[in-house]
């Protein structure tokens, strides 16, 4: 299932001699933002982890992150159609969140199936002390050899760890086998690609040049189009009956559909930081780049973004499946 062309609202070009949308009355501006094994490093000003080795997890871990992760939450969840997932399961007993990060989608799921016990396990201990009393949090590396039982979890999730991620195709045959027969698997991955329904993606070149030189970084890392083998990763290691789903992300709330909008909003608002977050090190360590370039290519990418007149998305491809009887 695939989205149709998304739209532009008019109202957000309504002044032609205007480019970026604080000038048109939209508020793009972080402020807003509410601030909600521990061993870190420091580097470019951000904080990052580091108890695995600092090159499990390119995007660092402190409070600002946090918050556009909880943000980027709310934009799946109204680009989903105001749900948590897609698959079809009933009467969950246990959830397993991989790659929890802040744990707000195990919380929420915790809270819509109180009758399961839902685990969420990352490689950093950023998740909040307080949360339902059917909620945990795990700190483990999941490339690591699982001691979960085999046959143990009714639906397993997985959002955006592509680019944490040294071998996919092994994550998701361990997931195999602790999955309950009848269990499900779901797998949400965004494109390293960028795509435009009316051609403005020619007026994003700094969004453009940003992209290319984090899909160089990824692939010299070995982790290339954490999306492209979905389908292969999920069917070969035994699961059934895929359903796939494609969702643009807008980067900008030029959206006409209201919740669309929204997310492009908050999107926008995100992007202040998670340009930065996606890439800063990736660019130093990865490419060579000086912090000085690095930030220049990063900033560029958000300045690319706030011109009203570029409507342009990412896709997030999610597939979801169940492991036979």
């Amino acid at each position: 299932m695939a989205q149709g062309t998304i739209e532009v609202d008019p109202a957000v070009l309504k002044d032609e001699d205007k480019d970026d949308y604080l000038s048109t009355g939209y508020n793009t501006s972080t402020a807003s933002l509410s601030e909600s094994l521990n061993q870190y490093m420091f580097e470019n000003g951000r904080r990052y982890h580091s108890y695995f080795g600092c090159d499990k997890n390119p995007h660092p871990t402190d409070e600002m992150e946090q918050d556009r992760l909880d943000l980027h939450h709310e934009i799946f969840y109204l680009l989903y159609g105001r749900k948590l997932h897609f698959a079809p399961i009933e009467d969950p007993h246990r959830i397993l969140d991989v790659g929890t990060g802040t744990g707000i989608w195990a919380i929420d799921m915790a809270d819509q199936y109180p009758m399961a016990e839902v685990i969420g396990v990352d490689l950093s201990p950023i998740q909040p002390a307080w949360v339902p009393p059917n909620c945990k949090f795990e700190v483990d590396d999941v490339e690591l050899e699982w001691t979960y039982q085999s046959d143990f979890f009714d639906f397993v999730h997985i959002r955006n760890l592509g680019q944490a991620l040294t071998s996919y195709p092994r994550l998701v045959q361990q997931i195999y086998r602790c999955v309950k027969p009848g269990g499900f698997i779901e797998i949400s991955e965004v494109e390293m690609e960028l795509r435009s329904d009316n051609g403005t993606l020619s007026k994003a070149k700094g969004l453009t040049e940003y992209m290319v030189h984090l899909r160089q970084a990824m692939e010299k890392l070995g982790r290339p189009q954490p999306c492209a083998g979905m389908r292969e990763n999920i069917l070969n290691a035994g699961f059934i009956d895929m359903v796939e789903t494609t969702v643009k992300q807008p980067l900008g709330p030029w959206a006409k559909d209201p919740d669309i909008k929204k997310a492009g909003a908050m999107a926008l608002l995100g992007g202040e930081s998670g340009y930065h977050a996606y890439a800063m090190q990736m660019f130093t360590r990865v490419l060579g780049m000086s912090a000085e370039e690095a930030d220049k290519m990063c900033t560029n990418a958000f300045k690319s973004v706030c011109n009203k007149n570029v409507h342009v998305y990412s896709n997030q491809f999610v597939a979801y499946a169940r492991k036979p009887e």
